[in-house]
């Protein structure tokens, strides 16, 4: 069986698995409940000087029947002690000495950074994770990501942060930028030991057209708040991945955001992550979740050959390359399996109304399967995603006779040619 154990940012956990800093980790309590069930590690709901939260909190919506694909919270942080998030992480770690306990820590001032920084390693965290990423109610106090959108303030605070910690420091990033490489870079800079990355969306989950009132609502009125779920995990393998590739960012990163079961940790770790975060899933099915997901992973791992997650971890990264350099000859249609066909013709419906065209009724009245015209299929795969039969539809390569070549390729050989037709007058 591979080995899931691992090292993010110079923490070591048994296995890559750790629950955000959310409500699943609001307690001591809770967290021995998560490391019983299998979680490798714990992010500490995030501690700073404890606020009264709001009622209602949570918002979600659904797909297809599935729901909390979406969801949303406008919570913040800690409403509890110091003292008791404190005494409850170190008894914690001292019944889970191998497990990675990391305290969420959101403050204002460089003094109080020092302080909470001084307690949390005298609890016995194993790392601390600056939480620049809160894009509701702490942001409009100058914190969470009102640091985290602006790279100079990111790179300050993480400087004082690794002035005062003797253990490991993730800086945890928003999303709520136009590109994440120039804040994962300034955490860089500053001095931290590995990034978490995504925090929330800033988001409204919907509206209350009974009342015109926003969702979750709070007495007559309500707030952004924060987007969750597996909804968002596009845009976190993005952000993740344009950090792992970048030529400059050389710390090892903690990946965020809709994970919730193991192929969607494998994506993480393949494309750059060391460890995986999840919240979400959690509170919506329990801390039980993880035994599926190691198990998952270890299967995975020894059916690829992989014995331990470096084996794994970063091996999608060289594929991920800029629009310009893909191959525009690569050419694949859709073929259409009469034998597992329903006839239910969602994808000849699919195709004529938002694609190119190139999927027909049979010429034979009596057969309901469509029929696809190869010439004109473009391979843009919007059949086999609405087709309700799994492998009925399959998008297979043909050879088209070109060899490959890119639109970069095109480009650079223009300007090659243009500069000696210049040449020759």
């Amino acid at each position: 069986m591979a080995d899931l154990t691992t090292t993010c940012a110079g923490i070591t956990s048994p296995n890559p698995f750790w629950l955000a800093s959310a409500p699943p980790t609001n307690s001591g309590e809770q967290v021995h409940r998560a490391f019983d069930a299998g979680w490798g590690g714990a992010v500490w709901k995030t501690l700073g000087q404890p606020i009264q939260n709001v009622s209602s909190r949570f918002g979600a919506i659904g797909y297809r029947g599935t729901p909390g694909v979406g969801f949303n919270n406008i919570e913040l942080i800690t409403d509890r002690p110091l003292e008791a998030n404190f005494r409850e992480i170190a008894e914690v770690k001292k019944r889970w000495p191998k497990h990675a306990v990391i305290a969420s820590l959101m403050v204002e001032t460089r003094e109080e950074w020092k302080e909470i920084i001084a307690r949390s390693e005298d609890a016995g965290a194993d790392g601390i994770e600056l939480n620049f990423g809160c894009p509701h109610g702490m942001c409009e106090r100058g914190m969470g990501s009102a640091v985290g959108q602006e790279p100079k303030v990111n790179e300050r605070i993480t400087g004082w942060a690794k002035e005062f910690a003797r253990v490991p420091v993730l800086v945890k990033l928003t999303p709520n930028v136009g590109d994440i490489v120039p804040h994962g870079m300034a955490a860089q800079r500053g001095g931290a030991d590995g990034v978490s990355l995504i925090n929330t969306i800033k988001s409204i989950i919907g509206v209350d057209l009974d009342r015109l009132v926003p969702n979750p609502r709070v007495g007559e009125r309500s707030s952004n708040g924060g987007y969750c779920g597996a909804a968002v995990r596009p845009i976190a393998l993005h952000m993740t991945a344009a950090l792992a590739r970048h030529p400059d960012f050389r710390i090892p990163i903690s990946g965020i955001g809709g994970i919730t079961n193991w192929r969607d940790a494998a994506e993480f770790l393949a494309l750059g992550a060391s460890s995986v975060q999840v919240c979400t899933e959690v509170m919506l099915r329990g801390y039980r979740i993880v035994g599926d997901m190691i198990e998952g992973l270890n299967t995975y791992m020894d059916e690829r050959g992989f014995q331990t997650l470096d084996d794994l971890i970063g091996k999608a990264v060289p594929a991920y390359s800029d629009w310009g350099d893909l191959d525009l000859n690569y050419e694949i249609v859709a073929k259409i399996d009469a034998n597992t066909c329903i006839g239910c013709q969602l994808c000849m419906v699919a195709c004529h109304d938002g694609a190119h065209q190139c999927i027909h009724p049979s010429p034979n009245a009596e057969v309901r399967v469509p029929v696809v015209d190869e010439a004109e299929c473009v391979g843009c795969n919007l059949c086999q995603i609405v087709c309700p039969v799994q492998g009925c539809i399959t998008m297979e390569q043909v050879d088209n006779g070109h060899g490959p070549a890119s639109w970069n390729q095109h480009v650079e050989e223009g300007a090659v040619l243009r500069a000696k037709k210049g040449s020759h007058g």
